[in-house]
């Protein structure tokens, strides 16, 4: 469907579950917008406890005071001018597509990194550039136009904190650049599509035999993990090269990755030179054993 002029978009429906879908959200509030529902994953078992918990998103909108759903039914499109995605997690069926202007703003260039760990997989890739997209959405899996676009580059120790934090912001002025200007015509993805994967635990476990680049991006990510002695060693922190202080240099075809901070397991986090001292460990000792 169209979307409306600027002045005539005030009442907004939102659609979104993880942490990075919380700062939009409270962006659109603070410039003003109405939002007549949020909509939002189920709730479910998270952390050690496994006790049940809200998604990001809806403990946002319960602290702002919104009427929150987990049901797509609930969306009543008389009320509202616009509905706005944001990594919910979930395709919007057609049948809802047909009654309302919906936009998303999705965490890659497109049509490079479709689906869902776009930040994920541009960092493990080593991508030099990445950004942000405001797009129409279809029925099949982000292959809409394009409204508005921003890139950013990607420096060697951004973390996937870091990165999303960036887009995050990056994504909001678009966002909030086309509700306010208005949607200009919109371009179509041109490129080869390549998709984003979800990241699983082969993705986590350190592959030693690739590159220090890739070591290090997989540390960048997030969950990385290594063994030792059967057991699980967490890394959290790494830099490429030689770095002097609490690391330990590990040799990775030829190229040297410092690891700075680790996790063994059932333990904190720790410097990493503590551990190997520990340990008892020493450069010619490899990992993964």
């Amino acid at each position: 469907m169209s979307i409306a002029p600027p002045d005539d978009i005030r009442r907004i429906v939102y659609l979104g579950t993880p942490e990075l879908a919380t700062a939009p959200l409270r962006a659109l509030v603070e410039a003003g917008y109405e939002i007549d529902l949020v909509v939002t994953r189920p709730d479910a078992r998270r952390g050690r406890g496994r006790d049940l918990s809200p998604s990001p998103v809806k403990a946002a909108a319960l602290e702002l005071g919104l009427p929150v759903s987990h049901d797509l039914a609930d969306i009543d499109t008389s009320r509202v001018e616009l509905a706005v995605v944001v990594a919910y997690g979930r395709i919007v069926p057609t049948s809802l597509l047909d009654e309302l202007a919906f936009v998303n703003l999705h965490f890659s260039l497109l049509p490079r990194w479709r689906g869902a760990a776009p930040v994920e997989r541009a960092i493990l890739a080593d991508d030099e550039i990445t950004g942000v997209c405001v797009m129409d959405i279809e029925p099949e899996l982000d292959t809409g136009a394009i409204y508005a676009q921003a890139t950013t580059g990607i420096d060697d120790d951004d973390s996937l904190e870091s990165l999303r934090s960036r887009l995050v912001q990056l994504g909001i002025d678009e966002l909030l650049g086309c509700l306010q200007h208005g949607f200009a015509t919109p371009t179509p993805q041109e490129g080869e599509p390549v998709y984003a994967a979800k990241i699983t635990a082969d993705d986590c476990r350190i592959d030693w035999a690739g590159t220090a680049r890739s070591v290090h991006a997989q540390v960048r990510v997030g969950n990385a993990f290594t063994m030792w002695n059967n057991k699980r060693l967490k890394v959290h922190r790494s830099r490429l090269g030689v770095w002097p202080g609490d690391g330990i240099v590990v040799n990775v075809d030829g190229q040297a990755i410092t690891l700075i901070e680790v996790q063994p397991e059932g333990k904190p986090r720790m410097a990493a030179r503590d551990w190997a001292n520990g340990a008892r460990w020493s450069p010619d000792q490899p990992f993964d054993s």
